[in-house]
């Protein structure tokens, strides 16, 4: 399938199975990406521009919210979920909307969702301050990525240096993997960090941010350059390297839903650039989903900001005139399920203040018990839960 690739080249490689002795087989090294682009059809362009028109649409939006990092947070718990999904770490999306990252997360699977929002928040934090984006800083979020979860090996934060194989069963022969990646060695963390480098730079006027983006995301899964996680941080990276270029103003897009929903698809075209040179079929497709992800995420924002408005209201014909009850419905957009430790932690009050001030809200409609529990009661807005599960 990849002897004649235009893309890449086959390189041998070998090892040893402790139960079925001595093995051969080859590797799939990728080329180092282009400075120009890749050559693209007609309608392709255009998806491309309707992806690019889609992502300044979601940026004029979230421009006019008055804290944008507000709405942050439920779309990246929305994102997390989905992307940890794709690698098959799988948790209800209400579990992770009420996850709080403060405390010991109940499942391995939370874990790993928990250590993908960290990572990510981290790495938005990263970009905000302008710091520079070099290999040493993938390294930093790939250990983030895997802290406290089976993946946290000798291999947490490093270039890999063991043989990888992509979808074979567990125990299986490398033969029967779908795709085999570079091998370990100076060869890979040298192309790794020329992906990081190129994935860092400006390419414009010679590939437009949503094209070039949709190359980075191709070489560094392509590389596989980790032991584990590489889909969330290829996935990651994606937004990072669209905020890079000025195409995304603010970390809100989440893209991983729609991939999940295609993931055959993804998987196909990613292997038809490594074999036939398609990069119009991956572009194309790439470009689609980042216009569906970014009106799909506009539309979430601008549920939630009704909803953030219709409850202020509810408040204000209840009669509440407190800052904190404010500040609660605030926090009940981004903590989408919650105790009254943490409204009492978050907001800074008393034990006895957030049991009160959580009744007031629940009494004024804005709040409802979430669960029958009575040590440890979580609370929700219900509207809030009903924009991000279905919105």
């Amino acid at each position: 399938m990849f002897a004649n690739s235009p893309t890449g080249s086959l390189v041998p490689i070998h090892g040893v199975d402790p139960r079925r002795g001595e093995w051969s087989h080859v590797a799939f090294l990728p080329n180092p990406l282009p400075d120009e682009c890749p050559s693209l059809t007609a309608r392709t362009h255009n998806t491309v521009a309707d992806a690019r028109a889609a992502l300044a649409a979601l940026g004029a939006r979230a421009s006019l919210l008055p804290n944008p990092r507000l709405l942050r947070r439920p779309t990246l718990k929305v994102e997390a979920q989905s992307t940890s999904a794709l690698e098959g770490t799988y948790a209800p999306l209400e579990a992770v909307l009420g996850a709080d990252e403060d405390e010991e997360q109940p499942t391995v699977e939370m874990r790993e969702i928990v250590n993908y929002l960290l990572t990510a928040e981290y790495a938005f934090a990263w970009v905000d301050d302008a710091r520079p984006i070099a290999l040493g800083f993938f390294e930093d979020l790939h250990a983030r990525l895997v802290r406290g979860t089976a993946a946290d090996t000798d291999q947490a934060g490093r270039v890999r240096t063991v043989q990888v194989a992509i979808g074979s069963r567990r125990g299986g022969r490398i033969e029967e993997a779908r795709f085999v990646p570079a091998p370990p060695g100076p060869e890979l963390e040298t192309l790794t960090r020329d992906c990081v480098q190129w994935m860092a730079a400006d390419h414009l006027p010679d590939i437009d941010p949503v094209v070039a983006a949709a190359m980075g995301h191709y070489q560094f899964e392509t590389l596989h350059p980790f032991n584990d996680g590489n889909g969330r941080i290829g996935r990651l990276a994606m937004v990072l390297q669209l905020l890079l270029a000025h195409a995304l103003t603010e970390p809100t897009l989440s893209v991983s839903p729609w991939f999940e929903q295609r993931r055959p698809e993804y998987y196909d075209l990613l292997r038809g650039v490594s074999a036939l040179g398609d990069w119009n079929s991956w572009v194309e497709f790439f470009a689609a989903g980042v216009a569906e992800s970014a009106r799909s995420t506009e539309r979430r924002l601008e549920l939630l900001l009704s909803v953030q408005r219709d409850l202020k209201e509810r408040l204000r014909r209840a009669g509440l005139r407190a800052d904190t009850a404010y500040s609660l419905v605030d926090f009940a957009l981004g903590q989408s399920i919650f105790t009254v430790r943490q409204v009492e932690r978050k907001l800074g009050i008393s034990y006895g203040r957030a049991n009160k001030l959580v009744q007031q809200l629940v009494d004024a409609g804005v709040l409802y018990q979430y669960d029958d529990t009575a040590y440890s009661r979580r609370f929700a807005a219900a509207d809030v839960l009903t924009a991000l599960t279905t919105g």
